[in-house]
């Protein structure tokens, strides 16, 4: 982890923010089943109350953000979730500059500025919002079953009333997957068993 937050279990009804800046460095996950997080927020259950607020602002330059091995997961800027339940306001900003986000090997995932979901819902009054700005960067998933995301938010088995907004500027980057049944976002939404509505 770098300039992250991590809570497991916990309930936020207050004010949470992480703000990271990250130049020129290097945050690498070598070997099977790691995680690479930079300047990223990771909660997995509790929950953010109504008048809860989390915040993740990151700024990461000339930066080097690597998993390698397999089942490896590479974070850069983002906000990662697992069955959280969302009644306040979590907005991820993050703003990535000539850095590259490296993923390779078996079953691996790189993100750069997104938010992750998995499990958990977003109530009426919660509000999660994704700004991300990428410039001169690269995002990359080499090897089998790989996903490379770039300024997305990504939610699975997620039930979803409230607002969810993802608002992203992607320029002069490369969004790539090289391998056997990748996928490669860039800027996007993306719903894997999830429910919008009531």
């Amino acid at each position: 982890n770098m300039g992250s937050i991590n809570l497991k279990n916990a309930r936020v009804d207050g004010k949470l923010t992480n703000e990271s800046s990250v130049k020129q460095a290097a945050n690498i996950a070598i070997g099977k089943n790691n995680k690479a997080n930079m300047g990223s927020v990771n909660m997995d259950g509790g929950s953010i109350g109504k008048t809860g607020v989390v915040t993740n602002k990151s700024t990461v330059k000339q930066a080097a953000n690597i998993a390698i091995g397999k089942g490896n997961t590479a974070n850069m800027g983002s906000i990662n979730m697992k069955d959280a339940k969302i009644d306040g306001k979590l907005t991820n900003e993050s703003t990535v500059k000539q850095a590259a986000n490296i993923a390779i090997g078996k079953n691996n995932t790189a993100n750069m500025g997104t938010i992750n979901m998995k499990g958990g819902s977003i109530t009426k009054t919660g509000r999660v919002t994704n700004k991300s700005t990428v410039k001169q960067a690269a995002n990359i998933a080499i090897g089998k079953g790989n996903t490379a995301n770039m300024g997305t938010i990504n939610m699975v088995d997620s039930k979803i009333a409230g607002k969810v907004t993802n608002t992203s500027t992607v320029k002069q980057a490369a969004n790539i997957a090289i391998g056997k049944n990748n996928t490669a976002n860039m800027g996007t939404v993306n719903l894997k068993n999830s429910t919008v509505g009531k």
